[in-house]
């Protein structure tokens, strides 16, 4: 068996990563939602959904935006590790 690992030993949080994944969030964050919501609206005029339509298809492709930052921060952290 080994021991456990000494209190001193304890990873630190890596800030500069820390920070560079929340920026990269931030851009991207914004590009994708700002996507959902004008291809939501696009889409609803383009298949004539009226304005209860648009907010179903806004709302789907806000969930899809979701899913999507939420794999993006789970690689990048495993690309930029937030402790060191």
């Amino acid at each position: 068996m080994s021991s456990p690992t000494p209190s001193s030993a304890r990873s630190q949080i890596y800030w500069p990563s820390v920070v560079t994944v929340l920026s990269a969030a931030i851009l991207i964050g914004a590009e994708v939602f700002g996507a959902a919501f004008a291809g939501g609206w696009a889409l609803a005029i383009l298949f004539d959904l009226g304005d209860t339509g648009a907010h179903v298809m806004q709302a789907a492709l806000f969930v899809l935006g979701v899913i999507i930052m939420a794999y993006f921060i789970r690689n990048a952290r495993r690309i930029e590790p937030f402790s060191r």
